[in-house]
C-alpha cells in the first residue's frame, strides 16, 4: 500500500519531468521541418493551429466555461510573440544562448506583474531581477563590441520571446482571476490559437525559398501533425502536473529543460557551450530558484497570516458563546432565544471568516500553478 501511494505521488512529478525535456528537446524536429523548407514562422504557426486543434478535439465540453474577456486575446498575441520568437531563434541561432535569453523571466516578469497584477516590485524581487539581467549581460559581452547586446536576429527573437514568455505567464494568472470557472485546458487553447495566428501574420514577412512538394510535403505534414499532438499532450501533461505539486517546487524542475536543450544540442548539433555561457547561464538559473524560494517563502508567511486570522475569528467566537451560555444561565430560561440568537450570529460570522480565508488562503497558489503552466 505504502508503495503505490509512493507511486501515486510521483506521478505528478514525473509529469512536469516529462514536459520539461520534451520542450528541451523540440527545437530538433523544428530544424528538420526548417531543412524541407518550412520557415521558422511557418511552422510557428502550422504545429501551434494542430496543438490547438488537438485540444479542441479532446476536451470540447470544455468550450462552454469561456467567456469573453480582453485578457484572452492579449494572453493570444503574448503566446505568439513567445512561440514565434523561440522557434524561429532555435531554428536559425545557437540553441542554448537562445534559450537562456528566453529564461530571463525572472527581470521580465517582476516588471510586467508590477503593472498588470499589481504585485509591488520589493527589494527581493528587484535583486533576483538584476542577477537574471548579470547573467544575460555576461553571456552576451564581446570584447570586439563591449555592447551586452545580442549578437544576430535569432538571439534578438529569444531575447523577444523570453519577454513574451513572461507576460503570458503574468496574463495566464491574470486570466485565472477574471475568468475563474474557464477550464486550464482552453487557456491552452487559447494560448495555441494566438501562437497560430500570430505565425500565420509573420509568416507574411518571411518568404519560403522553396515551398515543400511531394515526398516532403507529406513528411512536413505529418511532422506537423505529429507536433502538435505532442506539444498539446505535453501542456495538459505538464497542466495535471502544475495541479499537484507546489509550484516553486515545479518551477525547480521545470529547469530540467535547460539541462535536455545543453545535452541534445551538443548531441545533434555539436554546439558546445563556453565559459561565458556556462557563467550566464549560472546566474539566470540561480536567479529561478531564488525566486521560488522567494514565492514560497511568499505564500508561507501569507498562509500564516490566514491561520491566525481564522484563530482569531474562531477564538472570537468561542468567546462569544461562552458569554452568550453565562447569560443564559444567569438570566434564566426566558433569555434562552437570545442566546441561540447570539451563537447562531457567532456561529455564522466564524464560518463566513473560516471560509473567506480558507478559499483566499490558496489563491496566490493557484494563481502561481497557471502561471508555471508555460515554463
Amino acid at each position: 500500500m505504502t508503495q503505490s501511494t509512493g507511486l501515486r505521488a510521483a506521478w505528478p512529478t514525473l509529469a512536469i519531468m516529462v514536459g520539461a525535456s520534451v520542450w528541451g528537446f523540440v527545437w530538433y524536429p523544428l530544424r528538420m521541418l526548417a531543412a524541407f523548407g518550412l520557415t521558422g514562422t511557418a511552422a510557428s504557426a502550422a504545429t501551434s493551429a494542430a496543438g490547438c486543434l488537438f485540444v479542441l478535439v479532446l476536451r470540447w465540453r470544455s468550450l462552454a466555461t469561456v467567456r469573453w474577456h480582453w485578457v484572452l486575446p492579449m494572453l493570444g498575441l503574448a503566446a505568439g510573440v513567445t512561440n514565434v520568437g523561440f522557434v524561429w531563434g532555435a531554428i536559425h541561432g545557437e540553441v542554448m544562448r537562445v534559450l537562456l535569453l528566453f529564461y530571463l523571466t525572472p527581470a521580465w516578469t517582476a516588471i510586467f506583474a508590477h503593472f498588470i497584477l499589481h504585485e509591488r516590485l520589493n527589494l527581493a524581487g528587484s535583486a533576483l531581477a538584476a542577477l537574471s539581467l548579470l547573467g544575460a549581460v555576461l553571456m552576451l559581452w564581446s570584447p570586439k563590441l563591449g555592447v551586452p547586446l545580442p549578437a544576430n536576429a535569432a538571439e534578438w527573437a529569444g531575447l523577444a520571446g523570453g519577454m513574451g514568455f513572461a507576460m503570458s505567464n503574468v496574463l495566464v494568472v491574470k486570466t485565472s482571476r477574471v475568468l475563474p470557472h474557464m477550464k486550464p485546458e482552453m487557456r491552452t487553447a487559447v494560448i495555441f490559437a494566438g501562437a497560430a495566428l500570430f505565425g500565420v501574420l509573420t509568416s507574411c514577412f518571411e518568404p519560403m525559398s522553396a515551398v515543400p512538394a511531394g515526398e516532403h510535403l507529406a513528411r512536413v505534414v505529418l511532422l506537423v501533425l505529429a507536433l502538435g499532438v505532442v506539444l498539446g499532450s505535453n501542456n495538459m501533461l505538464v497542466q495535471y502536473g502544475l495541479a499537484r505539486v507546489p509550484a516553486n517546487r515545479a518551477s525547480i524542475i521545470m529547469l530540467f529543460e535547460i539541462v535536455v536543450t545543453a545535452l541534445t544540442s551538443w548531441l545533434f548539433a555539436g554546439e558546445t557551450p563556453g565559459p561565458r555561457e556556462w557563467a550566464g547561464g549560472a546566474c539566470i538559473v540561480l536567479a529561478s530558484l531564488l525566486s521560488s524560494w522567494a514565492h514560497r517563502a511568499q505564500d508561507a508567511r501569507k498562509g500564516a497570516a490566514h491561520v491566525s486570522a481564522d484563530a482569531s475569528v474562531m477564538t472570537h467566537a468561542d468567546a462569544s458563546r461562552t458569554d452568550d451560555s453565562d447569560d443564559a444561565d444567569s438570566d434564566g430560561p426566558g433569555n434562552d432565544g437570545g442566546g441561540d440568537s447570539g451563537n447562531g450570529g457567532n456561529n455564522g460570522g466564524a464560518n463566513g471568516g473560516g471560509n473567506a480565508g480558507g478559499d483566499s488562503g490558496p489563491l496566490p497558489s493557484r494563481a502561481r500553478n497557471g502561471a508555471r503552466a508555460m515554463v
